[in-house]
């Protein structure tokens, strides 16, 4: 219940900075290299998803900011030397328990 409640938040703080005509972001189809060559608004909100889901329920709602930038780079280091992969599988080959 408490990551719900921190996930809900956390997308509540990133989306209210999308522009009003915000888009829909199919995660399932995103590609490394598109997920690169996003806007700075979608690729905050897609490492906000990502640092969530690998959390899971069973973690405290707690952003470690060291942790989550660390996370950041490792993922756009990994996407950038494997364009074509999408970021579901890149995610989970970096952030993967």
């Amino acid at each position: 219940m408490k990551i719900t409640a921190s996930l809900a938040l956390a997308a509540a703080l990133a989306l209210s900075s999308v522009p009003a005509h915000a888009t829909k972001i199919d995660l399932s189809t995103m590609t490394c290299k598109q997920f690169v060559e996003s806007d700075k608004d979608t690729i905050q909100v897609v490492l906000t998803w990502m640092d969530g889901w690998y959390k899971g329920d069973s973690d405290e709602a707690i952003i470690d900011t060291e942790v989550f930038v660390a996370n950041a780079k490792k993922f756009g280091e990994y996407c950038g030397k494997n364009p074509t992969i999408s970021i579901v599988n890149a995610a989970e080959e970096v952030l993967g328990k």
